[in-house]
């Protein structure tokens, strides 16, 4: 059975439905939260092998904003495009097909993978009158406190697309390494939202569509970061990010935030990476006061 949401009294709350539409070869399966009326939408971009489902602890905090969160290609219940591969031009070309199509004029949000999806479209032209990036890469994650595991990372999502289908299959969606995955990224210490957070790794980290897929996004995630696109994007930006992450050290987040023409950083302490399931209460108020 699921382990209850530290977050489902608050989320139910809110009302919200179901979606698809087309968009850059890529049927997209989306989710709509809150009231249609509401002053500010955000369209949120989750993170590398999850979906929508990851970034709802933050809209749960969220009451009063509208927010419109897609499963990315290749992930959840969107499938990757049929012509093409996914590499970032691919995802920030969807993205901006997506906001245009769905959420035009919104708010954009992109969390860790997300962030560089973000950065990437709005760099490239997507309209947004503001950008807000949690646990953004900031950094080459091979340079990062976990250097080592992210190489490790790299050969087994190579192996993984290298191996016969079935024994590939099964190494990416092994019980055992997403559980190890899982637990290399939370730090609470609260045993009833570190045993949540593991469940929800084991629901949602092996939705994608295909090994092919995956390591389509993986070599992406890994190949690029927030940095080469942050001097130009000349909308406000905010930074949500956090002093434990092992993905992108919190000295490359302050750095990044000065590559921005306009960016704060807000830094939240004894978190890592999963600060969307860890601090959603605090990346909201972040957010709210940044809009």
């Amino acid at each position: 059975m699921p382990v209850p949401s530290p977050y489902a009294a608050r989320l139910a709350r809110i009302p919200f439905r179901r979606e698809e539409i087309e968009a850059a070869g890529s049927r997209t399966a989306y989710w709509v939260y809150g009231s249609d009326d509401a002053a500010t939408t955000i369209l949120a971009v989750h993170g590398f092998r999850g979906d929508h489902h990851g970034l709802e602890p933050v809209v749960a905090h969220l009451p009063d904003v509208r927010v419109v969160m897609p499963d990315l290609p290749g992930f959840g219940e969107t499938p990757p495009p049929a012509d093409r591969r996914l590499d970032l031009d691919a995802f920030a070309d969807w993205l901006t097909a997506f906001a245009a199509a769905a959420a035009p004029g919104a708010v954009v949000l992109g969390h860790s993978f997300g962030s560089i999806v973000a950065a990437a479209a709005v760099a490239g032209g997507l309209p947004t009158p503001r950008l807000i990036l949690v646990n953004p890469i900031g950094a080459p994650a091979l340079e990062g406190p976990r250097g080592v595991l992210t190489r490790l990372a790299v050969f087994y999502y190579w192996a993984g697309a290298k191996l016969p289908a079935a024994l590939g299959t099964a190494l990416l969606r092994s019980p055992v390494i997403v559980r190890v995955m899982s637990m290399a990224m939370a730090k609470t210490r609260e045993r009833g939202l570190r045993r949540w957070i593991h469940d929800q790794h084991d629901r949602f980290f092996s939705g994608f569509s295909d090994r092919e897929a995956l390591h389509d996004a993986f070599v992406t995630s890994v190949s690029h970061d927030v940095r080469a696109y942050a001097p130009r994007i000349a909308q406000p930006t905010l930074l949500v990010a956090a002093d434990r992450d092992d993905i992108t050290p919190i000295e490359a987040e302050r750095a990044l935030c000065g590559m921005f023409p306009d960016a704060r950083l807000a830094e939240l302490a004894g978190v890592g990476h999963l600060i969307h399931y860890e601090k959603p209460a605090e990346a909201a108020e972040a957010i709210r006061s940044f809009l």
